[in-house]
């Protein structure tokens, strides 16, 4: 499934996976994907403005590069030089359970919440097949029942401007 990623999304989702792995989670959450996408920034979109360290306070999300800073470790640098080619990884939908999705990585695997699978789903959608980034932020906003708008708006950003920006119909 990641084929049909571009590749700034495709970084981004990896980099979810990679966060939810790090912080010792066995799913990945909107959350995650929502971090990750404000550390990789794969759109042009100009009203996303929330940083990384706003959406860490508000998901309460521990930024281990702090933690290893004080062992002498720079995160950045180690993720650098184990950059996971994203030929390593694999999205896949299990055929005996269908709603089940896992990303499988040199890392680990992680298995996809069912609202983070369908920011996936609508991103393909509003896509034509392509996930971008856009994609994932309008997968992200198209589900209120996920916490993504609350805390984009929490962290500063202008909701609406951002699903005008994104091109998501609204209701009149």
């Amino acid at each position: 499934m990641l084929h049909r990623f571009t590749e700034p999304a495709r970084q981004a989702f990896i980099t979810a996976g990679t966060l939810a792995l790090e912080a010792g989670q066995a799913r990945l959450t909107t959350d995650m994907l929502l971090l990750a996408l404000a550390e990789t920034r794969p759109f042009a979109l100009t009203t996303f403005t929330a940083t990384p360290q706003a959406l860490r306070a508000r998901l309460a999300v521990r930024d281990t590069r702090a933690l290893l800073a004080g062992l002498g470790i720079d995160l950045d640098e180690v993720r650098r030089r184990t950059r996971d080619d994203a030929g390593g990884w694999r999205l896949r939908r299990s055929v005996v359970r269908p709603l089940r999705v896992v990303l499988y990585g040199p890392r680990g695997e992680v298995v996809l919440s069912g609202h983070a699978r369908k920011v996936v789903e609508v991103a393909q959608w509003c896509g034509s097949g392509l996930v971008t980034g856009e994609g994932l932020v309008w997968g992200l906003l198209a589900d209120g029942r996920n916490g993504a708008a609350r805390h984009l708006q929490g962290a500063g950003v202008n909701v609406r401007a951002l699903v005008g920006e994104v091109g998501m119909p609204t209701r009149t």
